[in-house]
């Protein structure tokens, strides 16, 4: 196979900013975000934005079948060329990652390999860690953020990076920082750090709606420096169900557990 830059002189490949697009192109760097999830040979795995194939070439490697969602039709030639390195392991499709249903794409379990798009990278991972179906067809995420928006995964109450995103993650997965990528790495490189986030499902608490959850954390932290009685005096029935809880409504939303939240919405469903 060409070397990944000859591939993007080839397709005369430029990274999108509007598409939220960053290539890397360190191999050693790729074949390590592609083991963060363990032995992917024979697995299928779904990845969102893959550009050029840099990533994708090194699933590709470890010996996964991998289903790959691209809207950016100049990178659509470059990925078919690969495919023909693979025979029978790539699938291409045309489309809004935000727009699929993951689990109609796969017979079996599947893993979410992905340098996602910066401008949808938030969007995606709510959209998986809401669904209503727990346990997930899928067995783990590892997926590249921002490292401001990795923090604030992995986040644990009382620091500064906890919030919507700590909480919505945390409730179903566990969460841990996987990789540290420089921004160097990219090209572009991009104004920011970033970092690979690895997630896999854990049971999830029972009696919980993870729309309510979700719509929970949201007012809670729009205002994160003022009082629950305050951030979430608009929500119907959160007083009353704070009290009955025992959280007390004069604490900050940052200083509210994982499980407190739960409870919360446990107790607002």
């Amino acid at each position: 196979m060409p070397p990944l830059r000859e591939v993007i002189k080839k397709h005369g490949l430029s990274a999108n900013k509007a598409l939220g697009q960053n290539f890397l192109f360190d191999t050693q760097l790729l074949s390590r975000i592609a083991a963060v999830p363990g032995d992917l040979a024979g697995e299928d795995v779904f990845e969102v934005g893959p550009g050029p194939g840099g990533l994708t070439q090194a699933l590709l490697q470890a010996g996964a079948a991998v289903t790959a969602v691209e809207r950016d039709e100049r990178c659509l030639p470059a990925l078919a060329e690969l495919g023909e390195y693979f025979p029978d392991q790539l699938k291409i499709i045309s489309d809004d990652a935000l727009a699929i249903n993951t689990d109609n794409l796969f017979d079996k379990p599947f893993h979410i390999v992905s340098n996602l798009p910066y401008n949808v990278g938030s969007a995606l991972l709510i959209k998986w860690l809401s669904q209503p179906k727990w346990p997930p067809k899928w067995q783990s995420l590892t997926l590249m953020f921002q490292r401001e928006v990795a923090d604030r995964i992995v986040a644990s109450e009382g620091s500064n990076a906890y919030g919507r995103l700590s909480i919505l993650a945390q409730w179903r997965c566990e969460a841990r920082l996987a990789i540290n990528v420089h921004r160097s790495a990219f090209t572009p490189p991009p104004k920011v750090m970033s970092a690979i986030v690895h997630l896999t499902p854990k049971e999830q608490p029972q009696g919980v709606d993870p729309a309510l959850l979700e719509r929970l954390t949201q007012t809670a932290f729009h205002q994160r420096r003022k009082m629950l009685r305050q951030s979430l005096k608009g929500f119907s029935g959160a007083t009353e169900a704070l009290a009955t809880v025992g959280i007390d409504s004069s604490r900050r939303p940052e200083t509210v557990s994982v499980a407190e939240f739960v409870a919360l919405a446990r107790q607002l469903s």
